[in-house]
């Protein structure tokens, strides 16, 4: 499996570093299948940390041995489950079981206000989940623990005039 990590600046060892903000499936370093989703994300951190280029680096993840030698909490779908999941992520609350994998759709951009409505209160749990399902989502795969970070091989980047 090819996964892709957008930046501001080449990671060719990656490394978990301590986020100033609640992420969705919590600490940890963040990529996706999807090379569009990386490109837009290196955008905005370029663009956030106002330093580097756009970048997003490139991995290699034999994805069947890992996901066999690893814990793996994997969600297919925007359901109940994802949702109370990255809620509490989000929050800074959760306490479950630690993973050394996480995979599943990304609350992004785009379900940013479904989502804080949920967390406001003013939409239920149903509602939530309902709306999500009609939003086209695309995923993440976050490795969590060093033991993930070592399934890992770079491969190489992509930079900014080449998105």
């Amino acid at each position: 499996m090819i996964v892709y990590h957008g930046s501001n600046v080449e990671v060719s060892s990656p490394k978990l570093v301590e986020q100033n903000r609640y992420l969705d499936f919590g600490y940890g370093f963040y990529t996706t299948t999807n090379r569009a989703q990386a490109c837009s994300f290196a955008e905005k951190v370029t663009k956030r940390r106002r330093c580097g280029e756009n970048t997003v680096n490139v991995y290699d993840l034999d994805e069947k041995r890992a996901f066999a030698e690893c814990a793996v909490l994997r969600f297919d779908e925007p359901g109940a489950e994802w949702l109370d999941f990255v809620s509490a992520n989000r929050s800074g609350t959760y306490t479950g079981k630690k993973y050394d994998f996480v995979y599943g759709p990304v609350a992004d951009d785009d379900v940013y206000t479904t989502f804080a409505l949920y967390e406001a209160g003013i939409l239920t749990r149903e509602q939530t989940i309902d709306a999500l399902k009609v939003k086209k989502l695309y995923n993440q795969l976050v490795a969590a623990s060093e033991k993930a970070l070592g399934y890992l091989r770079f491969v190489g980047v992509v930079k900014g005039e080449d998105f």
